[in-house]
């Protein structure tokens, strides 16, 4: 009864947390599939009241880039090549890099950036902040020293009508081990998910590890969770994706990670009377860390694509490359053939 006490208190403080956010308007879900032989693969959703236009771009070693436009931005030549998923062509979400980092970004209310010291500090753009930590890093080690480190301001544009880009990470390498990392009023908060297998939007991690932890004890064999909340997705999914079959063969692997990121989004234009701004599920992605292959799947497509980044010329002097989704909408499996030179996107500072 002691512990089932102390899981219900975790419990009531979580969703007392998300209470004080509802309605929810973002909702986002990260989920990791465990195979054998080294295959992991990181799926996630990204959903939005409305659609959030986006491109996939493929970044070659060497090239040049600044954090900011603002005065003492970083500026840093890329040790990696990487394929980035960039919002509205002006702001990288998410990517992967040739080492097999991935990081993606999911909305997270009540994210605080700065404070008065670290406001001082170097300026870094949301819209380069992944692409940051993709250039430089080839594991999860090196991307925690880098947050630990903290030594830049980090600030992101409003969009969509004054919406503030407040977000949380998720960040996992080619062993398959995994950290999240938070802003709180300018301190950054890094958690290992060690056998946790998904994260969603709010509240905070550790509160939502004691969701987590109550219906893990509950026992989802016999229920679970259904509502399209934030926890609710989250106990869902990591419920799933320790209950499934493990494989070391690619395209099965993919298609498992695949359905379980189906199982915890939100039905596109699902509607609530009451509640106009109800987000739902524009588009997924599949990282296949092992076999570098970045998949992109737009929820109003008939299928979905990959672009195999060791396929793609990351050397020095190489060409960026991009992918117009929607120009090409009728894609299915590989998609390299699709890319084509570009100058590069422009970010939103």
């Amino acid at each position: 009864m002691k512990n089932l006490h102390i899981a219900l208190s975790g419990l009531m403080l979580a969703a007392a947390s998300v209470a004080t956010v509802a309605p929810e308007a973002e909702a986002c879900s990260r989920i990791l599939y465990v195979g054998q032989d080294s295959l992991y693969v990181v799926g996630r959703s990204l959903d939005w009241k409305t659609p959030i236009p986006t491109n996939l771009y493929v970044y070659p070693r060497g090239v040049e880039k600044v954090s900011s436009d603002k005065p003492n931005a970083i500026h840093w030549t890329s040790k990696y090549g990487a394929v980035y998923a960039v919002g509205y062509d002006g702001g990288v979400t998410e990517g992967m890099n040739e080492k097999g980092l991935v990081v993606n970004g999911l909305f997270c209310k009540g994210t605080v950036y700065d404070n008065a010291e670290t406001a001082t500090r170097p300026p870094m753009s949301m819209a380069m902040f992944v692409a940051w930590l993709l250039d430089n890093n080839a594991t999860v080690d090196e991307v925690a020293g880098v947050l630990k480190e903290h030594n830049f301001s980090l600030s992101g544009a409003t969009f969509d009508e004054g919406t503030v880009s407040a977000l949380h990470w998720g960040v996992t390498d080619a062993s398959g081990r995994s950290i999240i990392f938070e802003f709180d009023h300018g301190n950054i908060n890094i958690y290992e998910m060690g056998d946790y297998r998904a994260m969603t939007n709010d509240p905070n991690w550790p509160a939502m590890t004691s969701i987590i932890d109550y219906w893990n004890k509950k026992g989802g064999q016999n229920t679970l969770p259904g509502t399209v909340t934030s926890p609710d997705r989250a106990v869902r999914a990591n419920y799933f994706a320790h209950h499934v079959k493990q494989t070391s063969d690619t395209d099965l692997g993919v298609s498992i990670a695949r359905s379980i990121l189906v199982n915890s989004c939100v039905p596109y234009t699902y509607e609530i009377e009451t509640e106009p701004n109800v987000s739902s599920t524009q588009w997924r992605s599949y990282a296949d860390i092992r076999d570098k292959r970045y998949y992109f799947d737009i929820v109003t497509n008939p299928g979905y694509y990959y672009v195999d980044l060791e396929k793609c010329d990351l050397r020095p002097g190489a060409k960026i490359l991009k992918l117009d989704t929607a120009k090409h909408t009728q894609m299915i499996g590989e998609a390299n053939k699709y890319l084509e030179k570009n100058p590069g996107f422009t970010p939103m500072y």
